[in-house]
Parts: C-alpha cells; sequence; structure tokens
C-alpha cells in the first residue's frame, strides 16, 4: 500500500462528504475505500464537482491539504468518461517518480502508467503505450518539440506547483507547455496545482478556469516567534522553553526530541546545513531508542552500498544518520537525498537541516519547522530578506497527517525590533504575487526557436497570436512584448537559426531545428559552432572541448575561491589549445572564463579518473554537484557531436569517445571494458591493471582467476562470464568449489 496518497485523507472533523456520495465510476471508489480514503477534505469537496464536468481547474491550497488527490481523481475521471490519454508534469525528477509511485495505485482500472524524466533528444515511443505519462516540464516540452503523434490524445493535463512559472529557469518552459496546449489543443483539460499565491486568480483566469482557493490544512499551522525564552505564537498563546538564550535552536529542536516530534529546519547554506546537523548530533542521539539505532545503522550501510564511491561528505553524513540527524542540500548525490527522504518518512531520522531547496521538493512534513534563516547572500545585491512565499512554503512542511493534531513553524529573533519585523513581514503578512518570467531574451530565443521549427508559428502574425495565449501577455503591456520579441527574432535571424521568406514567414535552418530538437540555449549552440569551426584549424584536445562546452549557458560554472590561484595558473598555460576566444585578463568577462575554466577541469578530472572524494575537496562541491555538472556536460557534449556531423565530421569520433569518457569517468583505454554491464570505472581499472585491457581478454579466463580480482569477487566474475557468452554450469561449479 503508498502510504503517500492517503495521508491526503486522514480523518477530521472538518470533513463532510463520504467518496460513497461521490459522483464517479464505483471501480474508482473502491480503490479509494481499499486504501482507507472514506472522506473527503472541504477543498477537495469545492474542487471536484467543476473538476469532473472536465472545467479548467485552479486548486490553490497549503501543502498536504489533498491537492494530489484532486488531480488522481480528474484522470481517473477523464479518462474512464472521454479515453485518450493523461500528463502529469512536475518540476523535478524527485517529484515525478513520487507521483509515478501513487499513481500506479490506479492500474487496477486499467490504466498504464510511464515515467519520463531523461533524454530530452529523444521522443521516448515507448511511451505511446502508455494511459498515464509523469514527466518534468522540460521532458514535457521536448515531447512538444519532437511533435510526438500520441500528443493530441492527451484529454487533461495537470501542472503540479503552477507558482513555479514565476522561477526565472523552469517558469518560462512551464508557461509554453500551457499555452501550446491552449492553442493547438483546446479541449483538453486543464488542471493547475498550486500552494497559496496572491494572485491565484490571475493564474485562473489565463487558464479561462475555476479557482478553488483555501487556507483550510488538515493539520492545523500554529506560526510563532522565538524569543528570550518563549514561543509568541500568531494567535496570542505562548509557550516557555528553557534554557540559554545562546543555544535557541537547540533548545527548540530538544524540546521537540521530548515531545516525540520530528523537526525540519531550514538555513540559507550548504555549509550551514552540516554544521548545524553535526552540532544537534549530540542532542538527538539521546532520543534514539535501541531499535532506531540499530535501524539507522542499516539505513546508512544501504546508502553506502548503493554510492559507487566514497567520499568524505559520505562520511559526514553518515555519522550524522547514525546519530538521528541529517543535512540536506544539492550537494547530496541522488541516493543520499532519497536515502535521507526515506528515513525521515519512516521516522528514524529525527531532523534534517536543509536548504530551502527542500520545501519545494518532495513531500516530507515534520510536526516542528524551525526557519533559523530570512536572510539569503544574494551576488548582486549582498544580504536579502528571503520573500514571503519562500517562507510560507517552508513554514507549510510543518504538521504531519496521521501523527499530529497541529503543526509548528518557528523563527528565531535576535531582539524585540526584529520579532516585530518577522510578525510583519512573514508571519502576517500574504505571499508575493508571481510574474511571468517568458520575457527574458534566453527564455524568448529558445521557445520561439522550438515554435519556429515545430511549424507551430511561422510569421510575425502567428507569433504573436501565440505570444498572446501566454501569461507574459496577460500580465505585460503590448509595445514592451512588441520589443522583447523583435529583439529576439532579429538574433535568430542574424545568427542563422531561422530564415526570413519572401512572403513575410520564417522558417526554420537545419541548423535552427537541429538546436531546438537538441534542447538547448539557441547561444550554446552558436558558441559550440564557433568552436567547431575553429577546431578545423587547430588540433584540439579534450580539454579544448570540456572548456568549449562548459562555455556555454547551459552549463553552471562553479564560482571562483580566493584560494583558486591555480586556475589562472593552469588557463594561462593551456590558452593555446583553447577553441573560443580568451577575454583581457581583468573585468568580469575573465572572471567568468576563469569559472568556466575551473568547471572544465572539474570534468577533466573525472575523465582523467580522480576520485570522487579528491574533486569534492579540490573543488570545494558535494557529490552532487559533480554529478549535476558531468550530467550537463554530457549532454552539451552529444550536441557538439551533433553539430559536428554538419560543421566538422572530422571531430565526430573523437567526440563519440570523450562523450563516453565524460559519462563513465574513464580515460580513453577504459571504453571497451566500460561497456560491459555493472562495471564501472573502478572495476575497469582493476581488470586493466591485472592485464585484461579489452573484453576478447577475458574470454577463455578461469571463473577464479576472475573472481579474485579486487572489486570484482564472484558476482560480477559471474556476471561478466555470462555478458561474453561464457555462462556454463561447469564455470558456475569451478566457482562454488572456489567460493
Amino acid at each position: 500500500m503508498n502510504k503517500l496518497l492517503f495521508y491526503n485523507l486522514f480523518p477530521h472533523t472538518e470533513i463532510a462528504m463520504h467518496v460513497d456520495k461521490l459522483p464517479l465510476d464505483r471501480s474508482i471508489i473502491a480503490i479509494l475505500k481499499e486504501h482507507d480514503i472514506v472522506s473527503l477534505y472541504p477543498p477537495q469537496q469545492q474542487a471536484l464537482p467543476h473538476i469532473l464536468e472536465g472545467k479548467n481547474t485552479v486548486l490553490s491550497i497549503p501543502t498536504a491539504s489533498g491537492k494530489s488527490l484532486v488531480a488522481y481523481l480528474a484522470i481517473a475521471h477523464r479518462l474512464k468518461e472521454k479515453g485518450g490519454k493523461a500528463l502529469y508534469v512536475v518540476p523535478l525528477k524527485a517529484l515525478a517518480r513520487e507521483k509515478y509511485e501513487e499513481l500506479k495505485l490506479f492500474s487496477k482500472l486499467g490504466l498504464k502508467v510511464g515515467i519520463s524524466t531523461g533524454d530530452l533528444d529523444d521522443s521516448d515511443p515507448r511511451l505511446s503505450r502508455y494511459d498515464i505519462i509523469v514527466c518534468t516540464s522540460e521532458k514535457a516540452d521536448s515531447l512538444l518539440r519532437h511533435e510526438v503523434t500520441w500528443i493530441h490524445k492527451v484529454t487533461v493535463l495537470i501542472i503540479d506547483e503552477i507558482h513555479l512559472i514565476h522561477d526565472p529557469s523552469r517558469g518560462p518552459t512551464l508557461e509554453v507547455i500551457i499555452a501550446r496546449f491552449k492553442s493547438l489543443y483546446p479541449e483538453t483539460q486543464l488542471i493547475a496545482l498550486s500552494a497559496t499565491i496572491k494572485n491565484a486568480i490571475d493564474l485562473a483566469a489565463w487558464l479561462e478556469g475555476e479557482l478553488i482557493q483555501s487556507d483550510w490544512r488538515p493539520v492545523p499551522l500554529r506560526e510563532g516567534i522565538y524569543y528570550h525564552h518563549t514561543i509568541y505564537f500568531e494567535d496570542g498563546k505562548t509557550t516557555n522553553i528553557e534554557g540559554s538564550e545562546k543555544k535557541s535552536l537547540e533548545r527548540l529542536v530538544e524540546y521537540s526530541m521530548k515531545t516525540d516530534g520530528q523537526v525540519l529546519i531550514f538555513v540559507n547554506t550548504r555549509r550551514s546545513t552540516v554544521s548545524v546537523a553535526q552540532k544537534l548530533a549530540g542532542i538527538i542521539k539521546q532520543y534514539l531508542s535501541t531499535s532506531d539505532k540499530k535501524k539507522l545503522e542499516q539505513l546508512v550501510s544501504k546508502v553506502k552500498k548503493e554510492q559507487s564511491e566514497s567520499t568524505s561528505v559520505d562520511k559526514q553524513l553518515s555519522q550524522c544518520v547514525e546519530n538521528g540527524v541529517a543535512f540536506h542540500n544539492a550537494g547530496l548525490s541522488s541516493i543520499q537525498r532519497r536515502g535521507v527522504e526515506q528515513g525521515f518518512k519512516d521516522r528514524l531520522i529525527k531532523c534534517i537541516v536543509a536548504t530551502p531547496t527542500l520545501a519545494a521538493g518532495v513531500n516530507i512534513p515534520a510536526q516542528r519547522v524551525i526557519i533559523r534563516d530570512l536572510w539569503r547572500y544574494d551576488p548582486n545585491f549582498g544580504m536579502q530578506p528571503i520573500p514571503t512565499l519562500e517562507y510560507k512554503q517552508q513554514a507549510g512542511r510543518a504538521g504531519r497527517p496521521r501523527y499530529d493534531t497541529f503543526g509548528e513553524a518557528i523563527t528565531i529573533a535576535k531582539n524585540e525590533e526584529q520579532k516585530e519585523q518577522i510578525l510583519e513581514h512573514y508571519i502576517y503578512a500574504e505571499p508575493e504575487p508571481i510574474f511571468s518570467k517568458l520575457g527574458n531574451q534566453a527564455a524568448l530565443r529558445t521557445h520561439l526557436l522550438a515554435a519556429i521549427a515545430t511549424q507551430f508559428v511561422d510569421s510575425m502574425q502567428s507569433i504573436m497570436k501565440f505570444i498572446d495565449s501566454t501569461f507574459y501577455a496577460y500580465q505585460s503591456e503590448t509595445y514592451m512584448l512588441q520589443q522583447e520579441i523583435d529583439a529576439a527574432i532579429q538574433f535568430l535571424l542574424s545568427h542563422g537559426f531561422i530564415e526570413h521568406l519572401n512572403n513575410d514567414q520564417f522558417m526554420a535552418t537545419l541548423f535552427g531545428k537541429r538546436t531546438s530538437s537538441l534542447y538547448i540555449d539557441p547561444l550554446s549552440a552558436l558558441q559550440l559552432k564557433k568552436a567547431l569551426e575553429a577546431s578545423c584549424t587547430k588540433e584540439a584536445s579534450s580539454l579544448s572541448f570540456l572548456h568549449a562546452v562548459c562555455s556555454t549557458p547551459d552549463v553552471r560554472s562553479l564560482y571562483l575561491r580566493g584560494s583558486d590561484t591555480w586556475v589562472e595558473e593552469q588557463a594561462g598555460k593551456v590558452q593555446g589549445e583553447l577553441l573560443l576566444d580568451t577575454p583581457y585578463a581583468s573585468g568580469e568577462e575573465y572572471e567568468w572564463f576563469l569559472s568556466d575554466f575551473k568547471t572544465a577541469s572539474l570534468v577533466e578530472d573525472w575523465i582523467n579518473e580522480q576520485s570522487e572524494d579528491r574533486i569534492v575537496s579540490k573543488y570545494n562541491v558535494g557529490p552532487g554537484d559533480i554529478h549535476s555538472i558531468v550530467e550537463m556536460t554530457q549532454w552539451l557534449l552529444h550536441a557538439a557531436r551533433e553539430f559536428a556531423r554538419m560543421y566538422n565530421f572530422d571531430c565526430v569520433s573523437d567526440l563519440s569517445d570523450l562523450l563516453l569518457q565524460v559519462q563513465y569517468g574513464c580515460k580513453k583505454e577504459l571504453l571497451n571494458l566500460i561497456s560491459l554491464k555493472g562495471i564501472g570505472r573502478i572495476r575497469a581499472r582493476s581488470l586493466f591493471a591485472e592485464g585484461f585491457k579489452t573484453i576478447n581478454d577475458l574470454r577463455g579466463v578461469p571463473l577464479k582467476r576472475l573472481a579474485e580480482i579486487k572489486t570484482i569477487g564472484e558476482g560480477i566474475a559471474k556476471n561478466i562470464k555470462h555478458q561474453i557468452g561464457e555462462s556454463d554450469k561447469g564455470k558456475e561449479k569451478e566457482l562454488a568449489e572456489f567460493s
């Protein structure tokens, strides 16, 4: 049974409607009852009539108030009544996995559920077999660009976390998906799910739908401020907490442990997540049972086994988790993050110290949320207060359905003046309105190119009609729109992505079409093209291509530290190899050049088989950062290889090899061995060191001999033999005798 689903409908005194009264197919109601779902929350009850009538709907209600179940019922009802397919769009891969697992509960209706979050240069034809497809917004946009044949069968589109339209990186993509569906498939039912936002009515008006807005929560939320030994709540009530004022956070955590609660602590930097978790370990371990300690050790062991390599971050995290506390930030690997999240859901980990990204991620409620930091560093403006919307998202994580009768969100004030400021700007304040971010040039040139490349638009008239269907147009003045669109179109024309035909129509060039299908910023494509043309006249090394790729706007470059003097020294030594022009040794452009070079150097260390721990230390990053940079570099190298087929075919082979090196983190000499499943760079290096340099060298080698090699062992040896077609009973008997 998937517990996440029925958490949404835990019995509550305010709940009114029994599921038997719902105008739903009895098979759907049977599934609800099977998972102990018997009644609806008030916001669900309010939304369902509009949903079942097929109306577009915006559901803007607090965390854990049952948004997801409304969407699931909409899908089940719509597909049962109308047929077709459902597309469920989420902002994060982790959230896609969560929704996929929950939606599989409806497979008893005969609905097949699929998930796709990967290759953006792929139409993923297997998805045509599914009735419900869960994907990230980028993947959904990619599917539209690849003009998949089944997309017209989508009868219901769910947009989760629609308030992220306000996010500069994800927002434009989310907005364009909705706008294209509105234009191409007006019969598709659009259901948008959101946290409580100030101008949800604007979103509903844009979608031409109903707005269901409520502050109702299944677990009531109390917001308060800790100051001078006391928590002051917004309703005037107070709670005294004993202890020194210098240890405010520690005392609040200890208070939570005494009441058998779980705590989420939000801080503003990664470094703080680690240091605070380490400080709290001593407090929390005192409240662990013998059973908890044993299970936490098992959790640590499980995460370690799943990790390919051990780093200093693993050691720090393991020490914390064994004491019932964990830190959570983007520097953790996906395996580490999943382990921490699952440990918290299983109530083994009592406290997570996290950066704000967790508040917008997967469903992890706690009895108490402590928001330590209400200020964050901005590189352009210094320390700035966080938005009210962000505070509300963090506070909304307080209160665990099934476990708590109320949740508490606590901030910490240093003085009376700060206490009053927190009350005014956060607790009593409404979240800020959200605004479209489609108007920036990077977003416009990217999405206008995609629209022209897929022939969705082909003239300035049709472009303006498309833009008029966006949230951007809903919120903007026409003259401002025209100026920005003209600038984006001029960029695409002048750099050869599109061409202007005699009849005033636009058409994408081959370069433009490939850029769009590869799902990269046109400016990235332009830089890759320039690098490839330069490689025709100079000999390019691996670092040459890595630097070109890491210089594109699609790769987020590493910051320079004061101790990174080696970056400039190393860049000076290899400057002649680089395929892109080096700026003068001063100013902002030069700083960016060094940041790009540092990022390329990290990837070079990765393919030179430097250990993850060494890279973590040298570049001051986490395992998650390494994998994120590697994944994006791999994608841009794939794009470079595709452009090489057009601009310098001689580079295709070298780029193919470099792409594999980056994928597996190994030198070129291991590429043959690494093609075996289950043989990563460490095992491949062990085989190579023993004289087995190719797959062919492994043929005829006794099983016993392979099993003796460090990092191989009997299981992997058996797997190798099976892959090269030498797995037989005689060999297995030999291995059994050896064991």
